[in-house]
């Protein structure tokens, strides 16, 4: 057996802390071992452990996100990266092609696709490896997971058993309803109705045969290379409600969507992160700051307060699901983003009337890590290094800075940098067009920037 986690999603629903490339699976706001902050796929990615599952999975994410999966469960963990966003159907065939081509997987073998971020149990994952034998037991073409439902919510699918007595650890699956009224999941509950919480399990010859029979190729490199015109649609539509036979798997635990405020707040490990105060008048209210100011909160209720640098939302908790629609127009760019080399805060954007446009970050880099080896085409920048020490390579030479340099780099001049201690710099841009496609990276590994130098005539002073 072999899983696929699917890590996506742009983040609107937990705007501000959450944007294009931190989505909501990447937010510390859980607890974890010895009380720390964890994220959930880092608590996902704990539990495929607990239950020796890591050796056998797969993460399929897209392009913005890779350095916040790798800073955050580490740089050993497979990824296949999406060159575009499109859908579910896409990337899972992605997936399906890269385990074909790539890892030479049987077309027998069972394929697993679930969400990088449910909040579940270890008891889940035990369900996922029984998949597997239901497949087998099933010959169905799909064996889903329902969640046996706590509640008539409106805000999840539901999976609609056939009326049959069947003795066997499954059910024959005869529709889905998708988030129906609170009264309608009342009535399909009293069917045996099950959550629907995203867990596909499939023969791999299964999708491969549907890819071949769309036309499409099952070599990896191939796929890869013509991603932008396989239909932008969802697995869901593409391929669940066209199979001939559908089974579940139910699942009497905990699990949870953890995908508005709402729910997000109760399993954090606090009622407040970041600078601010609370007053005792107020109840159920949360605080989330991540601004070098105080946020303080007066007699309110049932509240939740974020603030980054991308922006503060203030909202009742029962209104919280509102917020993508709300902010469906915002298009500026993240302002704080992680990176496996570090961390950067956009700190100020200025656009003049001759359309020279001025960005200036914050950029901390941990100490042994480096930035990649690249040049400009369109914008210079200043640095300012404001604490700590590193190795700067520039176009000719390879010398030490430290706290109090002033680096000048036109556009064109290669560059690259690496913490000796833990280093911070100002990063001031400027130019026309100023965007994050803008890079031209040549070396990923430091130990390749100092072979190339030191294999020319350039200067290395260290």
């Amino acid at each position: 057996m072999r899983l696929v986690l699917l890590s996506g999603g742009s983040g609107k629903r937990l705007w501000p802390l959450s944007n294009d490339t931190r989505s909501k699976q990447f937010l510390k706001v859980l607890e974890g071992i010895n009380g720390s902050k964890e994220s959930m796929v880092q608590r996902v990615w704990g539990q495929l452990k607990n239950t020796n599952l890591t050796d056998s999975a797969v993460i399929a994410t897209s392009k913005m996100q890779r350095d916040m999966i790798h800073s955050q469960v580490g740089e050993d963990v497979p990824l296949i990266i999406e060159p575009e966003r499109r859908d579910t159907f896409p990337a899972i065939a992605l997936a399906a092609s890269y385990l074909y081509t790539n890892e030479q997987v049987n077309r027998d073998e069972t394929i697993v696709v679930l969400p990088v971020d449910p909040y579940v149990d270890d008891l889940f994952f035990k369900k996922v490896k029984e998949l597997e034998s239901v497949i087998e037991d099933s010959q169905a073409d799909l064996a889903l997971i329902g969640v046996k439902p706590t509640y008539p919510s409106s805000k999840y699918g539901y999976i609609v058993p056939k009326t049959e007595n069947q003795e066997s650890s499954y059910v024959n699956v005869n529709n889905f309803t998708e988030k129906p009224s609170e009264e309608k999941a009342q009535s399909l509950i009293k069917h045996n109705a099950l959550w629907n919480c995203g867990v596909f399990a499939f023969k791999l010859g299964y999708l491969l045969d549907i890819l071949t029979a769309k036309n499409l190729s099952l070599d990896y490199h191939t796929l890869l290379d013509n991603y932008s015109s396989l239909p932008k649609i969802s697995f869901d539509y593409e391929v669940v409600e066209n199979a001939q036979k559908i089974v579940a798997q139910p699942y009497d635990g905990g699990w949870k969507d953890l995908g508005t405020w709402n729910t997000l707040t109760e399993e954090m490990a606090t009622y407040q992160i970041g600078k601010g105060v609370i007053s005792d008048d107020s109840s159920n209210t949360h605080l989330v700051n991540e601004l070098d100011i105080p946020v303080t909160a007066v007699g309110v209720k049932d509240v939740v307060i974020a603030a980054s640098p991308d922006g503060i939302l203030v909202t009742d908790k029962a209104s919280s699901q509102k917020i993508k629609e709300l902010i469906s127009d915002f298009n500026h760019p993240p302002m704080y983003e992680e990176r496996i080399w570090g961390w950067s805060r956009t700190l100020d954007y200025a656009k003049y009337e001759s359309d020279q446009e001025m960005v200036t970050k914050r950029i901390c880099i941990y100490e042994g890590r480096n930035s990649s080896y690249h040049y400009h085409m369109y914008r210079d920048e200043v640095w300012t290094i404001v604490r700590g020490e590193g190795e700067l390579a520039l176009d000719d030479s390879i010398r030490r800075v430290k706290a109090g340099d002033i680096i000048h780099l036109p556009a064109g001049k290669k560059h690259g940098i690496k913490a000796v201690s833990e280093l911070e710099f100002i990063e001031v841009q400027t130019g026309l067009g100023i965007n994050n496609e803008d890079f031209n990276r040549l070396l990923f590994i430091w130990e390749d920037v100092l072979k190339q130098f030191q294999q020319s005539e350039s200067k290395v002073i260290l």
